[in-house]
């Protein structure tokens, strides 16, 4: 036979052999009147596979493998639906999806809290997740006012936007996080180098408990997942304005369009913030915390073929703050005359942060895999002498502007992952992979002690500045794996390990500047270097059930991990720097069941947990430095009970309620205070309200031709607990209510809505360090936002 023959026959063979094998998957979204709803958007989940709806309504996924997938069908106006569908091995499949209204209905919320992506309701894990409507309806602009909005979760700032967050008694105490935040896939490393700002977010996921086996490393409490919006087929974007009270400006746009249909993406947003300070400095008689940032996000999206796609995303933020810590000496003193102070030394804040990363993703026919490398930075200074006793005297200052060389976090990531196919029919799903990391954090900064030094707090000297410089460096590696095994048709088991293996370097110096001298005269801690190296084994367990369609139980046992580190260089002599201090471990046990009732119009979700901590970190301020010196000193114990509420029962009225409660107290704990041990046995943890309540209400009503006009009204309640702000417990925030309201106009494409937040201007502490300084809360605001959609 002719070769040419041969091999022509043997492509005729492949191409028949192919086609035979085609799979077309199609469909049509409807409304409940079952006209087609043209321009909706239908995605297959963990893939890179999404289209959009003709003026008909209809859609076609062609030559994608047959198996099971998940589909998430969403439209402007209404109630996204996510729905499970079988694709047969050959020919063309037909499906219909029906959308109620958004005012009839709740949305299917989709999460990837198990760095897959999958339907909340349908997770074993305590989970809130915010969509990107509510993102709106709350007025979300930072991640510290997730505060209540998620049962037992609390988080605030000193007033220089780093945000310490507390969620079940497990709170953030130093600079190694007890709740791990992630934008976008990649770890905000630090409290330096993560972003607090809210922009273009397609949802928020919080993850409560521990989560070591996924996340690893300072996912003690829990976890914050932001997922920002990407660029697909169909263009979009929106402009939104804000004026408030306190010269409250916000502006923000962005557009997510096709350069190339189904091949090339582009996404770019921008948000401008600044306001008057919230704060007097009534020393200088003008405004104390003044603000304003730029923040930026650019997404290019590439997909050279249906399975692979490649993902580069840049984000800036870049605050200047005049006045980073506004805080006042006494909890009396600051509630007698509130939002004064007096600080004579004024710096202003420069902060610019830089997140970068490039996701690499593969959806196969027999597994995924997919890496993201991430690079973080952050370059945080003060450009003048920072107010360091808070008061008007010339005692402390604080100075850290060394130039670029210093105060300059850099950290980069690697995690590569692997996954069973997205169209498996196997009843094992499986998750397996690596995370490393490498950190370099230069330090230097002076304390200054001025002229008023001996008098305030007592120095041996006036006019002197100690220096202390530290050179820090850290590198991990982690294995990890997680897999859920459907037992029955209604049960599966879940079990996961973790592997974290971290080494830390410190290099140490400490000297003496005299003035007028600007260099040092002598060394006070000679040149010191040490070594730390830390592992842990994170394990989970679980059993899930479903009781029937609409409820599911789950129990789990899961081991949290922080890492250990070495103790900083400071000014005090009983605190010598460079020991090590253990990792704090977690065992936490949690069950619940998710309900999903009365045809997707009230969800009720109800969870208990019991946690215990040892080898628990405890932190002391060390001043004047404003050092944190940490030790393992004690045994904690946590429980509690949560309670998530959501329903439509009415068309166009909305019920949240969500609820928590959590008993933390110290079991172990004996501190090292003026020269004795202070038993402190029974003391509840820091920064963690006894109980959190959320209780918001939304009615909209519709009317005009075609009832395309809406108007919305918006209620909510919060309510917290009595909490602590220092070990002792002499610090205490007695049980408070806020109220916020927004209402307004809306149309299918622009908004104009009043807010207002704090509307009784309740008076109360939000944050403050254990020696008595106290920052308060944000007084009432209020403001306009008009914004569009397209």
């Amino acid at each position: 036979m002719n070769m040419r023959i041969f091999f022509s026959i043997l492509l005729t063979c492949i191409t028949i052999a192919v086609n035979c094998q085609q799979t077309e998957f199609s469909g049509k979204i409807m409304n409940s009147k079952a006209i087609g709803i043209p321009n909706s958007s239908v995605y297959l989940l963990n893939t890179n596979l999404g289209t959009t709806t003709d003026a008909q309504g209809n859609f076609s996924f062609k030559d994608i493998p047959p198996g099971n997938y998940e589909v998430q069908v969403s439209s402007i106006g209404f109630a996204t639906l996510n729905k499970e569908v079988f694709v047969r091995k050959a020919g063309k499949q037909v499906a219909e999806f029906r959308l109620a209204d958004a005012n009839l209905q709740l949305e299917a919320v989709l999460v990837s809290a198990e760095k897959k992506e999958a339907f909340l309701q349908k997770v074993p894990l305590s989970i809130t997740a915010i969509a990107a409507r509510q993102v709106k309806d709350y007025r979300l602009w930072s991640s510290n006012e997730l505060t209540a909005i998620v049962p037992n979760l609390y988080s605030a700032s000193s007033g220089d936007d780093r945000n310490v967050t507390g969620i079940r008694g497990i709170a953030t105490t130093s600079y190694d996080p007890a709740v791990a935040t992630y934008i976008d896939g990649v770890n905000q490393f630090s409290l330096d180098t993560y972003m607090p700002q809210l922009s273009d977010v397609e949802r928020i996921e919080i993850l409560r408990g521990p989560q070591g086996t996924l996340y690893g490393r300072n996912a003690m409490g829990g976890v914050i997942n932001i997922i920002t919006k990407q660029p697909g087929n169909k263009m979009s974007g929106f402009a939104e304005i804000n004026i408030g009270n306190y010269n409250r400006q916000r502006y923000s746009a962005g557009i997510r369009m096709p350069v190339l249909k189904n091949k090339l993406f582009l996404g770019v947003s921008f948000m401008y913030d600044k306001r008057d300070g919230y704060y007097k400095n009534a020393f200088y008689n003008n405004s104390f915390d003044r603000r304003n940032g730029f923040m930026g996000n650019y997404y290019l999206k590439f997909l050279p073929t249906s399975k692979w796609s490649v993902v580069l995303n840049v984000k800036h933020q870049n605050t200047r703050n005049d006045g980073a810590f506004p805080m006042v000496f006494g909890v009396d003193e600051s509630f007698a005359d509130p939002f004064v102070l007096r600080q004579n030394a004024i710096a202003k804040m420069i902060d610019n942060s830089l997140n970068s990363s490039l996701s690499i993703n593969f959806t196969g026919s027999k597994f995924n895999v997919s890496s993201q490398t991430a690079y973080q930075s952050n370059y945080r200074y003060y450009n003048n002498p920072l107010d360091g006793d808070f008061s008007e005297y010339d005692a402390v200052t604080v100075i850290n502007n060394y130039g670029k060389d210093w105060n300059n976090v850099k950290v980069i990531t690697e995690e590569l992952k692997f996954s069973n196919a997205t169209n498996s029919a196997s009843k094992l799903k499986w998750t397996l992979g690596t995370y490393l990391f490498k950190q370099d954090n230069p330090t230097k900064q002076a304390t200054h002690f001025g002229n008023d030094a001996i008098l305030v707090v007592g120095a041996p000297d006036i006019n002197f500045s100690t220096i202390n410089t530290t050179k820090g460096k850290s590198s991990g590696i982690a294995f990890f794996g997680q897999a859920t095994y459907a037992i029955t048709n209604k049960l599966s088991a879940i079990a996961g390990l973790r592997y974290d293996y971290e080494k830390k370097a410190y290099n140490v110096l400490g000297q003496y500047q005299k003035d007028p001298d600007p260099n040092p005269q002598f060394d006070t801690r000679p040149d010191t270097s040490a070594s730390a190296s830390f592992n842990a084994v994170s394990p989970k367990f679980g059993l899930s059930y479903e009781l029937n369609k609409n409820s599911d139980l789950f129990i789990t046992y899961s081991r949290g991990y922080r890492t250990g580190g070495l103790t900083a260089l400071s000014s005090d002599p009983s605190q010598p720097p460079l020991y090590p201090y253990k990792p704090e471990f977690s065992n936490n046990i949690e069950a619940g069941i998710k309900n999903n009732l009365l045809n997707n119009r009230l969800r009720l979700n109800i969870t208990a947990f019991f946690t215990t901590v040892t080898d628990a970190q405890v932190p002391t301020l060390i001043l004047p430095d404003a050092v944190t010196i940490t030790k393992n000193a004690g045994k904690l114990t946590s429980k509690g009970i949560e309670l998530e509420l959501a329903a439509t029962p009415l068309k166009g009225l909305e019920i949240d309620y969500n609820f928590g409660y959590t008993d933390a107290k110290y079991k172990n704990l004996k501190l090292s205070q003026s020269g004795s041990n202070a038993d402190l046995d029974g003391k509840r943890q820091l920064f963690t309200p006894e109980s959190t309540s959320l209780l918001a209400l939304q009615y909209s009503y519709a009317f005009g031709k075609n009832k395309k006009v809406k108007l919305v009204a918006r209620g909510e309640w919060f309510y917290l607990g009595q909490q602590y702000f220092d070990l002792v417990n002499n610090i205490r925030q007695p049980d408070y209510s806020l109220f916020n309201v927004r209402f307004g106009v809306a149309t299918k494409y622009v908004s104009l809505m009043f807010w207002g937040r704090n509307l009784a201007d309740k008076k109360h502490i939000a944050y403050a360090y254990d020696f008595g300084a106290v920052h308060l809360a944000d007084p009432k605001t209020y403001g306009l936002t008009l914004s569009t959609d397209f």
